[in-house]
């Protein structure tokens, strides 16, 4: 039997290929994902690495929607409900550079249950921020690379 974890890699890296090649590219995969929280890990290779031998920003913002948006899906799909997601708005806090493989945990889960309760139950577009921390944990521990402020926007889909 597959594992949930194995499960959840094998959607991401397909989602990735069929419909958003950039997260195919980038490489993430899930590490960790619970009801509470997910963790994401990009590989610091040659192909995510920028002019300064850092993590490329345009690829700390696929680990950040992968991230966010996965936790969103995952938690439609056990409730056995079609969601259309998008990401509204997007801030972000660049604090140091990130020259190892980058973590991104996004710890929102209560706040995407909320979300999908409401848009289910009004089917209406329901928006609200999520954080998503990237770090370091091989070169930096917990310290902050970045830090993402992403607005997910969720509603119903018809079947």
């Amino acid at each position: 039997m597959i594992s949930p974890l194995r499960k959840a890699n094998l959607y991401l890296k397909l989602f990735g290929f069929f419909k958003v090649p950039l997260i195919y590219y980038c490489r993430p995969n899930i590490i960790s994902l619970d009801e509470n929280k997910v963790e994401v890990v990009i590989p610091f290779k040659r192909r995510n690495k920028n002019h300064l031998n850092s993590l490329y920003f345009g690829v700390l913002a696929v680990g950040a929607d992968v991230a966010g948006g996965f936790m969103a899906m995952s938690k439609s799909q056990a409730r056995g409900e079609r969601i259309s997601l998008a990401f509204k708005s997007v801030q972000a806090d660049f604090l140091k550079r990130p020259e190892a493989d980058v973590l991104f945990t996004c710890q929102d889960g209560a706040l995407i249950d909320e979300m999908l309760d409401q848009a289910i139950e009004s089917g209406e577009r329901i928006n609200q921020p999520v954080t998503i921390i990237a770090t370091c944990p091989t070169l930096h521990g917990d310290e902050p690379m970045a830090i993402f402020q992403l607005t997910l926007s969720i509603k119903k889909s018809a079947r």
